[in-house]
C-alpha cells in the first residue's frame, strides 16, 4: 500500500456516534498504525441542519474552516466550494474535527466535508441517476420517494467534486472511497466512474441489509435463514431465487452494486457468505475479512469488585435484596438482539440457583428512543419507583419498550431468585438514572461489575458490545451467527476459553430436512423450542463458569485480558484493514456493463 494513500469515510456517522460504526471509525482513526500508514483521511456525509450556533456544526470537538450557511471562509478551498454549492445549489461546511482515545493518547483530526442536500438542482443529481443505471442498474425511479436513498444519492456529484476541490485522487496518489454501509455507496460508485482522477472505491459492509430484513421478519429468524442458506448453496440457488425478488428493497440495490467496488471490507465471516449467497456475481468479488476491534484494559481483581459492589448496592437499593451475581445486557431495543432469549436462559437459571439459595438481578440497559431528561427521570422514580416499574407512554415506555416490558413482568412474577431489572436510559450514572443510584457509579462500572454480558442476536455483523466485558473477567453469552465469534475461533485453542459462550441457535439438533425450501418451513414454532433447548444448555454453562473464589476470578481476568488483547483495534487496523486497503489500491476492477 502506498503509505500516502488518502482515505475518505463516507457515513451518517461522520460527527457524532449513532451506533456501531461510530466505534468503528473512533477505533480506526486513533489507531496509530493506521495515522502512521495513511495519508489524509476525510470524513464525508450529509449535512442533516444549518439551524444552531456554527461551532455546533461539526459536532463535538469540531473546527469549522468553511461553511457557506454561516458566513464562514477561512481556507484556500473557499472558492472552489463556491464554485460547487453553485452548481448543484448545496451548502458546504468543512473543517476538522479531534478523534482520541483516552485509553493510549493518540488523538487525530481528520478533515470533515458535510453537504446540505436538501434543494439540489435536480439536472446533475438526474444525470447521475442515469448512469447509475446504465453503468450498474441501479433503477433509482423505484426509490427516490424515499429520502435516506435520496439524500445518499444527492450527496455523491457534489461530494466527489469537493474531494477533487481539495487536492485528492490526483493520479500519482491514490484515494480510498470507504462507503460505511449502503449511505456511502452512491458516492464510492460515483467515485468508481470518475475517469479524470484515481480514486478507488471500498464497501465497508457492516452488514447485508437484505439479510438483515428478512431475518428479522421471518418467525424462524436465524434458525431458518442460516440453515436455508447453506442448503441453498449447496444446490447453487442465490437469494432472490430463495427469497424471492429484492430488487424493490433501496438498500439492497445499493448492497448488491457493491460487488463492482475494488474490495469489500466485511466485518464478520457470515458477511461473507451472506454476501455470496445475495447475488452469483459476488462469487468473483474481491471481498476481504476486517473484523471490528474490542477494547482491551487492565483490571484488579479489587477493582472488579468495587464496581459489583456498587451495582449491588444499586440493586439493594431499588429491589431490597443484594444478589449474588449481576448480569447485564447493555445494548439498542431491537428485534435483531434477541432480548427474549435471555430471559429464557434466565429461567433455566432460576430453576438451579433457588435450591442453593442464591439470587442473582438482570440489569438490561436498553431504549428505542433518545435520552430522557434529568427531571423526567426524577419525577418518574419519585412518583412511581422507576426503573422498577414503567408506565406506558413518554417520557417513560415507548411502544417497543411497552411491550418488552409485558414479558419482563410476566418473568419477574414468576421467578422468584432472578429479578430484572429493565432501564430504559442512556447512560449509566445518578444524573441519568436517578438518586437511588449509588453517588460514584459510572457507565464502566456495569462493564467491570458484570458477571455476565448477554448478547444472544438473531443478526449480528460483529458485536463490539458484547465483548466489552471480556477484560474485566465477564462471561459474555454471544450467539453463533455474530460475527466477534469467528474472531474468537481464530484467537483461542480447540479447549475454548471460559469467559466466551457461543450458543448456536441454528443447531437443529438432527432434524432433517429436505432440501432449502423445506427448511423455509422453520417457524416460531419450530424455533421456540429450539431456543428452550439452547437456553437450557446455555444456562448450564453459564453456572458452571461463574468462579467460585478469588483465584478462579483472576484467572478469569487474565485470560479474558489475553483474549481481548488478541482482538483490539491494533491487531484489526494492521492484520486487516490496511491489508485490505492495499488490496483495494492493487485491484484492477473495471466496470462491468450490466
Amino acid at each position: 500500500m502506498n503509505y500516502k494513500t488518502n482515505i475518505v469515510h463516507v457515513t451518517h456517522e461522520a460527527i457524532g456516534k449513532i451506533g456501531g460504526i461510530g466505534a468503528v471509525l473512533q477505533g480506526i482513526l486513533t489507531n496509530k498504525a493506521y495515522l502512521e500508514n495513511t495519508g489524509r483521511t476525510i470524513l464525508v456525509g450529509t449535512l442533516f441542519t444549518t439551524e444552531g450556533p456554527v461551532h455546533n456544526r461539526l459536532g463535538p470537538g469540531g473546527e469549522v474552516l468553511y461553511s457557506s450557511a454561516d458566513g464562514v471562509a477561512r481556507t484556500d478551498y473557499a472558492d472552489a466550494f463556491r464554485g460547487i454549492e453553485k452548481f448543484f445549489n448545496v451548502d458546504i461546511a468543512y473543517g476538522r474535527k479531534i478523534f482520541e482515545d483516552k485509553q493510549t493518547g493518540v488523538k487525530s483530526t481528520p478533515e470533515i466535508i458535510l453537504i446540505d442536500v436538501r434543494q439540489t438542482n435536480n439536472q446533475p443529481i438526474n444525470e447521475f441517476k442515469g448512469q447509475l443505471f446504465n453503468e450498474f442498474g441501479i433503477m433509482s425511479h423505484l426509490y427516490e420517494h424515499l429520502w435516506e436513498y435520496e439524500e445518499w444519492v444527492r450527496l455523491a456529484p457534489p461530494a466527489i467534486a469537493a474531494l477533487k476541490a481539495i487536492g485528492l485522487a490526483a493520479h500519482d496518489t491514490p484515494t480510498i472511497v470507504v462507503a460505511h454501509e449502503f449511505m456511502g455507496m452512491p458516492t464510492a460508485l460515483a467515485a468508481k466512474m470518475d475517469k479524470d482522477s484515481h480514486f478507488k472505491a471500498v464497501f465497508h459492509a457492516h452488514e447485508v441489509a437484505t439479510v438483515r430484513r428478512i431475518v428479522e421478519e421471518k418467525s424462524g429468524h436465524d434458525t431458518m435463514f442460516y440453515n436455508v442458506m447453506k442448503a441453498a448453496q449447496t444446490e447453487r440457488l442465490s437469494l432472490p431465487e430463495v427469497f424471492g425478488d429484492q430488487s424493490h428493497y433501496a438498500k439492497h440495490a445499493l448492497v448488491e452494486a457493491s460487488r463492482h467496488c475494488d474490495n469489500v471490507l466485511v466485518v464478520g465471516d457470515y458477511i461473507v457468505e451472506e454476501l455470496r449467497f445475495l447475488a452469483h456475481e459476488f462469487a468473483t468479488a474481491n471481498i476481504s475479512l476486517a473484523y471490528n476491534g474490542i477494547p482491551a484494559y487492565r483490571i484488579s481483581l479489587e477493582e472488579k469488585k468495587q464496581s459489583k459492589a456498587k451495582l449491588q448496592q444499586y440493586c439493594k437499593n431499588l429491589l431490597g435484596f443484594e444478589p449474588d451475581y449481576v448480569f447485564t445486557h447493555v445494548t439498542r431495543l431491537v428485534r435483531s438482539k434477541g432480548l427474549w432469549r435471555d430471559l429464557r436462559v434466565l429461567e433455566h437459571i432460576e430453576k438451579e440457583i433457588r435450591p442453593l439459595h442464591k439470587s442473582a438481578v438482570m440489569i438490561l440497559l436498553s431504549t428505542e428512543v433518545g435520552p430522557r431528561r434529568a427531571r423526567d427521570i426524577m419525577r418518574m422514580e419519585s412518583e412511581y419507583h422507576w426503573p422498577v416499574v414503567h408506565h406506558e407512554g413518554l417520557p417513560d415506555l415507548s411502544g417497543g419498550e411497552s411491550a418488552f416490558y409485558s414479558a419482563v413482568q410476566e418473568f419477574n412474577a414468576k421467578s422468584r431468585n432472578i429479578k430484572m431489572l429493565f432501564i430504559n436510559q442512556f447512560g449509566f450514572d445518578r444524573q441519568r438514572c436517578g438518586q437511588r443510584m449509588p453517588e460514584d457509579m459510572e457507565f464502566m462500572d456495569i462493564r467491570k461489575g458484570s458477571d455476565v454480558e448477554f448478547g444472544q442476536s438473531i443478526y449480528e455483523p460483529f458485536g463490539i458490545a458484547q465483548l466489552e466485558p471480556l477484560s474485566f473477567g465477564g462471561i459474555c453469552v454471544i450467539s453463533n451467527v455474530c460475527g466477534c465469534a469467528g474472531f474468537i475461533k481464530k484467537n483461542i485453542g480447540p479447549d475454548g476459553i471460559r469467559n466466551v459462550i457461543i450458543a448456536d441457535y441454528t443447531n437443529l439438533n438432527g432434524i432433517k430436512f429436505n432440501d432449502a425450501e423445506d427448511m423455509l418451513k422453520i417457524d416460531i414454532g419450530f424455533r421456540n423450542k429450539n431456543e428452550h433447548r439452547i437456553g437450557e444448555k446455555v444456562a448450564m454453562e453459564i453456572l458452571t463458569r461463574l468462579p467460585k473464589n478469588d483465584k478462579e476470578a483472576i484467572e478469569m481476568i487474565n485470560s479474558g485480558h489475553n483474549l481481548a488483547a488478541q482482538m483490539s483495534w491494533d491487531v484489526v487496523v494492521e492484520n486487516y484493514i490496511l491489508p485490505a486497503f492495499a488490496a483495494a489500491v492493487n485491484a484492477n476492477t473495471p466496470i462491468s456493463a450490466v
